[in-house]
This record gives C-alpha cells, structure tokens and sequence, in this order.
C-alpha cells in the first residue's frame, strides 16, 4: 500500500497530461462473455481509472455500445438506419451507467451525461457543466453518442474531446497499438511507435473511423492507441511512458 501511494505521489509530479478522453469499445466491457457485460473487467478498468484519477489528471469518458447493440448492423439486416443507430446510442447509455456504479462503489465520483435527453438517470450534455465537473475531479461519461444517427462513438468521442479541451484522446483496446495489418490475422504485421495523420489517411489503417481521424487531425489532438487490458498501462501512459502508438500531425 505504501509503495502505491509513493508511485501515486510520484505521478502526480510527472503527469504528462492534464485532461485525456478514454474511449473504450462496448465489447471491452464483455470480458470473456459473448454478450452483454462482465462485471469484473468493469470493476478491473474503474480501478484502472482510479489510480489515474489519484494523479489529478482529469477524466472524462466515451464508451461503445457494440456490447449490446450495433447500428450498422441492425441497419444491415434490414432494420431503418436512423432507428438502429437510435438504437445503438442507447446502448451506449447502458453502458455507461455500468462503468459509473462500478466507479462510484469505489468512491470515485463521476457524473454521465447524455446527448439524448433522459432526465431520469442522465444529465443533459451541456458542454460548460461538463468542464466544471472535470474542474472539481469528477470522471465525466459521454454516452449516446452525438445525439445524432450516421455518426459513430468514435466521432462522437473526438468531438466531446475536442470540446473538452482535452490533451489527448487515449482508444483502449485488445491489442497494444497500430500495425501494418491486423496482427491477430498476419505474423508480418508491425507496430507503428510514431504515425501522422497523413500516413493513417495514405495507408487506409484502421485507427477510428475517417471522419474521427479527420476532426483530430484538423483540430491538432493527438491519438494513442494503447491496450486497456493490461493492469497498469493507463497510469504509465498519462505519466508519459511510451506505451501504444501515438498519432499526430
């Protein structure tokens, strides 16, 4: 316990970030599970968000919904586009209750915002609330996307960023950056330490979707694409080891 709070108290000197935007894939949250949620990789990345929360690095959060339900596949199946994507954007709601009560039972205090009204169980997004929330140490979670069908989670979290003022957008994910091909599918596959934008665009590589990538390059906010699955890779990344890839202009 000692040894923790002397590596806390050390982050704190060395952050390398003041404000990030974590997004994370519904299917992160399903743990070994085909479907639906596992409550012990939730409680496992609410930890993980703790510690960096510790360092006094403000947090805030989009998640996925593909967990649950996936727009454009419904979409493909037949299903009316602008109803799946609806759809999908509650999913992302779902979800993001999930991660606040597994934050919360560990005394981390957050607040879940919404692009989609539900007074209930959400706050409304309203981007000056947000900031303050991120001011006083609260983890903030966008959920439902940008409000709007035909636009991703990944869209949806460059944009609460870019709003955000956040340093840095952090995707967590199953593999520990961006490689030449798929590294699950080629053995040849190699990992990028350092990309640009430009080289993401000419190489078609797969990073978040165009119109994500786009909006960062455009408003110069850099990408890491690191593995959330890895207990402690989160706080390294914040205090400025080099971990995934970074993308920037």
């Amino acid at each position: 316990m000692g040894r923790h709070f002397l590596y806390l108290k050390e982050s704190k000197r060395l952050m390398k970030y003041k404000r990030i935007l974590l997004k994370l894939s519904g299917e992160a949250l399903m743990g070994d599970k085909e479907f639906g949620l596992d409550n012990k990789q939730l409680k496992a990345f609410a930890e993980e968000i703790k510690m960096v929360v510790a360092t006094g690095v403000q947090v805030s959060i989009v998640i996925g919904g593909g967990n649950i339900f996936r727009g454009l596949k419904g979409a493909s199946e037949g299903m009316d586009r602008v109803q799946a994507d609806y759809m999908g954007m509650l999913a992302t709601v779902i979800n993001g209750l999930a991660l606040q009560s597994a934050l919360e039972s560990i005394n981390v205090h957050t607040r879940l915002q919404s692009a989609i009204e539900m007074d209930q169980i959400a706050e409304p997004f309203i981007r000056r609330r947000a900031i303050r929330h991120l001011q006083k140490g609260r983890v903030v979670i966008f959920s439902a996307g940008t409000g709007n069908p035909y636009f991703t989670t990944d869209t949806g979290a460059t944009l609460r960023a870019v709003e955000m003022e956040a340093d840095v957008i952090l995707k967590g994910t199953r593999v520990d950056g961006i490689y030449s091909a798929d590294p699950e599918k080629d053995s040849a596959a190699t990992k990028f330490d350092n990309i640009s934008f430009d080289e993401v665009f000419k190489r078609g590589l797969t990073v978040m979707d165009m119109t994500a990538v786009t909006l960062s390059s455009e408003n110069k906010l850099p990408i890491v694409v690191f593995n959330m699955n890895i207990p402690g890779n989160l706080l390294r990344l914040v205090n400025g080891e080099n971990i995934g890839t970074r993308v920037t202009n």
